[in-house]
């Protein structure tokens, strides 16, 4: 929303004020002793210390040192001499396109790994992590997942001293403490602490992962209200022991809206994390289609087109089949409309990748759906799929 520049004229009227002394035409001798000055004491800052030791500052002060700034460089326009004629590009070619926060979980023989967002790093050609201690190392991308926006990153361990550990996150209570750390708005304001409280838990957050508009995934999140900005991302949420029970990802940006940030549950991210550190990403069952929302086709086309009865008003219109996916081993064709996956109903293409994820590579499911206005049942078998497909 734009809002229009309103200039502000503000006026100061000075108003002298003039003292007129009344005299009487016979002056008379001053007769009065002048008063003595008196003497006033200056004050000054109290020297009665404080103690403002308190669980949050504990925590903090066991977690700070292990997180990090991760700075997303991308490669200038410009060629330089050396990358025309195939050399390497360096530091000087690169620049920062954005940045986010992100914390050691572990430390193992020469490396120190460290969980943030994906949407941190994506699109990067290079990523950097500023220290706590101002040191800036370059960090490997060990693997990323789009779904659930995680990222974990390598680097050189010889500047690591603290490791951040995992608390249970199913074990939240609402209205415990919540802390968050990370660098809003740039790494200017690195180390930044907000606390609150835990929310809500079990939130269920619709998310657009490419931004074209559409929601693809929903997100099971934890709600705090512990002020959450931009470049938090990927920063940890902490109990009041010091335990990650959650990783920053997300708030509702509006006006009328205040302190509702979301962090995804640290016992969801931590199976995630640990795929990514070994595997690199996420190997999830996989269909072999794109489609669309069946909502989103007119009812002019479905009658039309798909032939649909009146009565099918959900589940989704297959686009494209990928060749030897399990779509095409069981034959499913283009304008096939889904509506039962594994003895559920499919609404739209949120439930249908929900119901996709719970299954395992190798498992027969069996899938309804219409095709020309006929309803047909067939059994598919599910094949694996990178995590960042663009199948479903």
């Amino acid at each position: 929303m734009k809002f229009k520049n309103m200039k502000k004229f503000m006026f100061f009227s000075a108003v002298p004020f003039i003292l007129l002394g009344c005299t009487t035409d016979t002056e008379e001798p001053d007769t009065t002793e002048p008063e003595e000055e008196q003497l006033t004491e200056e004050v000054e800052v109290s020297n009665v210390e404080v103690n403002v030791s308190s669980g949050i500052t504990e925590a903090v002060d066991e977690v700070d040192d292990g997180v990090v700034s991760i700075i997303n460089l991308q490669r200038n326009n410009f060629q330089s001499w050396s990358s025309f004629y195939g050399g390497q590009a360096t530091e000087e070619e690169y620049q920062q396109a954005g940045s986010g926060s992100g914390a050691v979980y572990k430390k193992e023989d020469d490396y120190a790994y460290i969980f943030t967002n994906n949407h941190v790093v994506e699109g990067s050609d290079a990523v950097d992590v500023l220290l706590k201690d101002g040191t800036r190392v370059p960090a490997t991308v060990e693997g990323t997942d789009v779904w659930t926006d995680l990222a974990v990153l390598s680097i050189d361990a010889e500047n690591i001293e603290t490791v951040l550990e995992f608390g249970d996150s199913d074990n939240l209570t609402v209205g415990e403490p919540a802390i968050a750390i990370g660098s809003p708005l740039g790494t200017e304001f690195a180390s930044s602490v907000t606390s609150g409280i835990i929310s809500g838990v079990e939130r269920t957050v619709p998310v657009d992962t490419n931004n074209d508009g559409e929601l693809d995934w929903e997100m099971t999140a934890l709600q705090t209200d512990a002020a959450i900005n931009p470049g938090n991302s990927g920063g940890p949420l902490i109990n009041i022991a010091g335990q990650v029970i959650g990783i920053n990802s997300m708030k509702i940006s509006s006006s009328t809206v205040e302190g509702m940030g979301f962090a995804i549950p640290s016992n969801d991210a931590l199976n995630i994390i640990n795929q990514l550190e070994q595997d690199g990403e996420v190997v999830r069952p996989n269909l072999g289609i794109t489609m669309v929302d069946l909502s989103l086709v007119s009812r002019t086309q479905r009658a039309d087109e798909l032939n649909l009865p009146d009565d099918v008003n959900e589940g989704v219109v297959v686009t494209r089949v990928a060749n030897n996916s399990a779509a095409a081993d069981a034959d499913l064709e283009p304008t096939d409309v889904l509506v039962g996956f594994d003895g559920e109903q499919v609404k739209d293409g949120v439930t249908l990748r929900q119901l996709i994820y719970q299954t395992e590579v190798g498992q027969n499911v069996e899938i309804e759906y219409y095709r020309n206005g006929e309803p047909r049942v067939s059994t598919i078998e599910m094949q694996s799929a990178s995590n960042n497909d663009n199948m479903n």
